[in-house]
């Protein structure tokens, strides 16, 4: 036989299953087909919990209109926790009061929180939110027909009866709050003391211990170390035995990577020879020979230099009286055949350069075509424009006159408005009276009682400085600096004794840094001496370089090339055709009445164009005659001229991509 469960229960089940259900992770159908708890009630109560958990389901969203503006208004001390019984009630006397009947819901009702009912009933069977925001927000989510027969007109057609039944539960809260408790009489009671246990029987004697047999000693090998361990010790000697061996060949050899082996010389200075010898232009100044300040890292580098420069030199004469030939006849053909290679590359350079020039002038002309176009657009825009603010003028004029009238009638609903506002302003200022005086006589009673706080406070503050200052017995202990602490500690010592080892440590710390002082010394005077030999090395070996690249100079001035002129077919046609552009876009700036000067392709003006083309043609005639001298090798000079050729192409696509 099934149990019978009260109508609390029930309300309290369908809660609980509303809290634990989730719609995004299973449906509820599945949902209630897994609840054990459902299946264990009758046929009717089952039924009455499955409807009203899929009708506060399907209805949720019009519940939580009514639930939400109850939290906001009504129940804001209410638990959120209670919010599904609020829904659970509202779908009750929503959707099944027809069904169930008034004496059912009202059973249903009492039997929960009196108080919390009560108050939701009275928020939710009010006629003014019924008929006006109730009735709204229902309308957004359901057509209004439907709102206003099925939903609105019921529950109006329940609520006299559903008011008496708050009344009765307001009575019932009354009531409830009037009585007084009774208070109920301690009755005393005895104490349950527990009886006392029977005394136990004292076992018998134990039996004798059995005696174990003697364990065997420990074997010796347990206080030895193992043999691993002196191994390792052994390998770790070793290594750092050739480690430092290692660092002392590493610091006596440290410079060795520095030279160069015997058999790569001859290569080094055969390729040394080869390149063009870097002849510096002379700077006129006033000033010669400034003496520069060297360091000693500079002073060794050089010294080093200068040494091997030495061995090489003395090397090439040695390959020379072996009977080594010289590269002089092949210098001077690979000399030629990069000059002829040059003046290919500039030559091909000068036609880009007339090329871009060339698509300068196309871009200029196709501009001006473009902004005489533009020019005669513009003046039909012009007058469209002046016909239309004519237009606008016309219709600012009559909304002008319009909101003329418009504040005319304005202005004498304000003179009205005047009179109640003097009236509200005079009332307004006589409450300020009022508050102020009740504030003025809070603020003395306060003030009075701070002044006797701070009386209280000063009168202890007193009392607590007069017991300080009264003197207090000190016992003076003698201290013997010669007695030790008595803490039974090994390297335990007196305070004298300390201080006579300490400075015996001072006077031998000083007399191992004055040894070190001399040491310092001593290397620092070496050190001097061998810059100083250096600096005398150096010396002479500028003076020889300084005569040989003097004698140098004089015989590269006189066997000089002068410049020849490059000059090709290509170059003097490209000529040709920027002359005849530039003088066509002249013609047609002269028509246009536009000065060449202020056309306008890209942000930089025409002047700065041929500006530009100039640079160009100077820097390349000054690489050229770098070449001749000697400042600059091949490859760097094909380098320097791609990337000005690229310049000049990407400037013309520039202008031809803003034409577009």
């Amino acid at each position: 036989m099934v149990k019978m469960v009260s109508h609390r229960e029930l309300i309290a089940l369908i809660v609980q299953q509303l809290n634990k259900f989730n719609p995004e992770n299973q449906s509820l159908e599945d949902f209630l087909n897994e609840s054990a708890v459902i299946q264990t009630l009758n046929v009717t109560e089952e039924k009455f919990v499955l409807d009203t958990l899929a009708g506060c389901t399907e209805y949720k969203s019009i519940l939580d209109v009514v639930v939400n503006a109850f939290y906001v208004q009504d129940g804001r001390y209410c638990p959120i926790s209670e919010r599904n019984l609020y829904i659970v009630i509202c779908y009750l006397a929503t959707f099944q009061l027809e069904e169930i009947g008034l004496q059912h819901f009202s059973r249903i009702v009492k039997s929960l929180d009196t108080a919390k009912m009560q108050q939701f009933l009275r928020f939710f069977f009010n006629d003014l939110h019924l008929n006006t925001w109730i009735k709204d927000e229902w309308s957004h989510i359901y057509d209004s027909v439907y709102v206003k027969e099925n939903l609105i007109d019921p529950l109006l057609r329940w609520q006299p009866k559903v008011q008496q039944l708050i009344e009765k539960l307001t009575d019932n809260l009354s009531n409830r709050s009037s009585t007084v408790k009774t208070s109920r009489v301690t009755q005393p009671k005895e104490f349950n003391l527990t009886a006392p246990k029977p005394r136990a029987i004292p076992p018998p004697s134990p039996a004798p211990l059995p005696v174990q047999p003697k364990r065997q000693p420990v074997p010796p090998s347990i206080y030895k170390p193992p043999k691993e361990r002196k191994q390792l010790e052994e390998i770790k000697t070793k290594n750092i035995r050739k480690a430092k061996d290692l660092l002392l060949e590493a610091n006596t050899n440290q410079f060795r990577c520095a030279t160069i082996k015997p058999e790569k010389r001859e290569n080094i200075h055969d390729s040394m020879e080869s390149k063009p010898v870097f002849k510096a232009q002379k700077i006129q100044s006033k000033i010669d020979n400034i003496p520069i300040k060297l360091n000693t890292a500079a002073i060794l580098r050089e010294g080093a230099l200068y040494q091997r420069k030495l061995e090489e030199e003395l090397k090439r004469v040695e390959n020379l009286q072996q009977g080594a030939g010289d590269s002089s006849e092949f210098l001077e053909w690979q000399k030629q055949m990069r000059g002829k290679d040059l003046e290919d590359q500039l030559a091909e350079i000068e036609c880009r350069k007339l090329q871009g020039k060339l698509s300068y002038e196309e871009a200029v002309l196709a501009h001006q075509n473009v902004t005489q176009e533009n020019k005669k657009k513009a003046d039909l825009l012009r007058e469209e424009k002046a016909e239309l603010m004519h237009l606008c003028a016309e219709k600012r004029l009559q909304e002008q006159r319009e909101m003329k009238e418009l504040v005319e009638q304005v202005m004498e609903g304000h003179k009205n408005v005047k009179q109640v506002k003097e009236k509200i302003q005079e009332y307004k200022q006589q409450i300020v009276r009022q508050v102020c005086e009740e504030s003025g006589e809070l603020l003395r009673q306060a003030l009075e009682e701070q002044e006797e706080k701070n009386r209280k406070r000063y009168e202890l503050i007193q009392q607590i400085r007069a017991l300080e200052s009264l003197p207090s017995i000190r016992q003076i202990k003698f201290v013997d600096l010669t007695e030790t602490g008595g803490h039974g500690l090994f390297g335990e010592m007196s305070v004298v004794e300390l201080r006579e080892r300490l400075a015996l440590l001072k006077e031998a710390q000083k007399a191992a840094e004055e040894e070190k002082r001399d040491q310092i010394i001593q290397e620092k005077q070496a050190k001097e001496q061998l810059i100083l030999d250096k600096l005398d090395q150096i010396s002479q070996f500028r003076a020889e370089l300084g005569r040989a690249a003097a004698f140098k100079q004089e015989e590269k001035k006189k066997s000089q090339p002068g410049e020849r002129p490059m000059k090709d077919e290509r170059i003097l046609n490209l000529q040709k055709k920027i002359v005849e552009k530039t003088m066509e876009r002249k013609k047609q700036a002269g028509l246009l009445k536009i000065s060449p000067q202020k056309t306008r392709i890209v942000p930089s003006k025409d002047s700065f164009q041929w500006n530009h083309w100039k640079e160009l043609e100077e820097s390349r005639e000054r690489q050229f005659r770098m070449l001749q001298h000697g400042f600059m090798d091949r490859e760097a000079v094909q380098k320097k001229e791609l990337i000005a050729a690229a310049r000049t192409g990407a400037k013309a696509c520039i202008l031809r991509s803003d034409l577009k």
